[in-house]
């Protein structure tokens, strides 16, 4: 189960930063669709962690309260799965 979720979450991580550095030069950003669609299937943790690392998307509250119900189901998944 973590082969999915540690991919994942390395993968939405990056994007975040990607996106955060595009914002900030006026390029080509990620749809705010595809980093919440990240989260929720298998990138939570690396969702929360990108937000705190490159402070982006940090006042939109929907973003805070996806990426943290998505790492605690995919965190209670891994643990379930590895008894």
């Amino acid at each position: 189960m973590e082969l999915i979720f540690i991919p994942l979450s390395f993968i939405t991580f990056l994007l975040f930063g990607y996106d955060k550095f595009q914002a900030k030069s006026d390029g080509w950003r990620i749809p705010e669709k595809v980093l919440l669609l990240l989260g929720v299937f298998g990138g939570g943790v690396g969702g929360l962690l990108g937000m705190k690392v490159f402070h982006h998307k940090t006042r939109k509250n929907y973003f805070w309260v996806i990426n943290g119900l998505a790492a605690v189901v995919h965190i209670v998944l891994v643990l379930y799965m590895n008894k």
